[in-house]
């Protein structure tokens, strides 16, 4: 319609090519209005239409889970072995003993993604946003916790598959199968480390050991517990 006045306006000052030009230009204009108006993206959509607190969530939740699921990916090919590590433990101390460590980037990214997830799931049931917001504060406190437990178990199993035998030294044990005086035979004990029981050979330079007899790992020769009775 626009394109007809505009002709009948001026068909007398314009060429035919003119014309031609004139309608393709008017094409190109008519087309992207149209884009304009129904092919918006739908993600641009979707948060114009939300509640700003909701959209908040939203805005937090998607890097968030980006940046978890990478990073859970580089943790299991290997890469984030050292950041793991350092959430659970410190120089000195061993993974049962470490002292927990609160700001981390890993332990940001678990509670906004736990306070994300929780503000967008119970948006609609909770109507109080301040309850909300306290709620979903709570999850995001309970996932820093939960994937501490997770990893403390995780690297606490990579301990005892590395177990050295040093660590024994000075601890106490059970004898499992008696052992020989003398270092004339070996015998085996059981002995926590770590919260984990291992079951290992052992000698004695003293007399015969029995069975449920409580011992004392006093030093290690060619990888063999030497143990005395207490």
């Amino acid at each position: 319609m626009v394109f007809r006045f505009f002709l009948k306006k001026h068909q007398k000052n314009i060429s035919f090519k003119q014309k031609t030009r004139l309608f393709f230009v008017f094409c190109n204009l008519l087309k992207k209005e149209a884009y304009n108006q129904n092919y918006k993206p739908i993600t641009m959509t979707f948060f114009e239409n939300l509640e700003p607190l909701l959209r908040a969530f939203w805005y937090i939740a998607l890097p968030v889970s980006l940046f978890f699921l990478l990073q859970t990916i580089m943790t299991f090919a290997g890469f984030g072995g050292a950041d793991v590590e350092t959430d659970i433990e410190t120089e000195g101390h061993d993974i049962g003993d470490a002292p927990f460590e609160l700001f981390t980037l890993r332990n940001l990214i678990n509670f906004l993604l736990g306070f994300s997830w929780s503000g967008i799931s119970f948006y609609n049931s909770i109507e109080n946003k301040t309850v909300l917001i306290v709620v979903a504060t709570v999850v995001g406190a309970s996932f820093v916790a939960l994937f501490f437990f997770i990893i403390k178990q995780m690297m606490k199993l990579n301990e005892n598959n590395s177990f050295s035998l040093d660590k024994a030294i000075d601890k106490t044990a059970t004898v499992y199968l008696s052992i020989p005086e003398k270092k004339s035979g070996k015998g085996k004990i059981q002995i926590s480390i770590n919260g984990s029981f291992h079951e290992l050979e052992a000698l004695t330079e003293n007399d015969r050991i029995e069975t449920g007899a409580v011992v004392s790992v006093t030093k290690i020769e060619n990888n063999i517990l030497i143990v005395e009775k207490i």
